[in-house]
């Protein structure tokens, strides 16, 4: 097969060490930030996207997480997990900030009155804590790659040709998986109201 003419085997490329990008950065190293830019910019930004909707918003966040990232290499610790999901879990973090300050905003753009004003905080936090009970439980329900799926690509932002590589199984059944485990996700939530 290599005889055949315009056909060459090219090597795979698995991309940089982020875990060593990382500690290279937490030392200072701005040539090592723009390869680590570079190798985790898009799924930064399409995470920030997927949570946030607006593309201005979302190329805020990516900045907002690289700059932390910068500040905060040093705390990184390799033996609590990659590097990659350690920048993914920041990245969520600040896009799930970024639209609860624009509720917030929202808000209170003059439209708040005094009467608005909720006295039910206590409330409401005993019903968002029910809702994640909720959710923790029907997680509970997905099989094992399934759980595993959807956490790396809704907690985690991982693309799904990404979470088939990661979990070792081919695009197809991964997305069989997700689609089945979401359908699973949503028909239990929908039991709890």
């Amino acid at each position: 097969m290599s005889g055949e003419p315009g056909l060459r085997l090219v090597p795979s490329y698995d991309g940089p060490d982020v875990d060593a990008l990382v500690g290279r950065v937490a030392r200072g190293d701005a040539q090592a930030f723009e390869s680590l830019y570079d190798e985790l910019s898009a799924s930064v930004y399409g995470l920030a996207r997927r949570v946030v909707r607006d593309p201005a918003r979302a190329e805020d966040v990516t900045q907002d997480v690289f700059l932390e990232v910068w500040r905060k290499a040093a705390r990184f610790d390799a033996a609590l997990g990659r590097a990659k999901t350690w920048v993914m879990t920041i990245a969520h973090r600040r896009a799930v900030d970024a639209v609860r300050r624009n509720e917030a905003a929202r808000r209170s753009d003059g439209r708040a009155t005094p009467e608005e004003v909720s006295h039910d905080e206590p409330v409401e936090r005993v019903i968002r804590a029910e809702e994640q009970g909720a959710v923790r439980e029907c997680l509970e329900t997905l099989t094992e790659l399934q759980l595993e799926s959807v956490r790396l690509a809704y907690f985690n932002g991982y693309t799904y040709s990404e979470v088939a590589s990661l979990l070792d199984k081919p695009l197809p059944t991964i997305k069989t998986r997700m689609r089945d485990g979401l359908i699973r996700l949503r028909d239990c939530l929908e039991g709890t109201r």
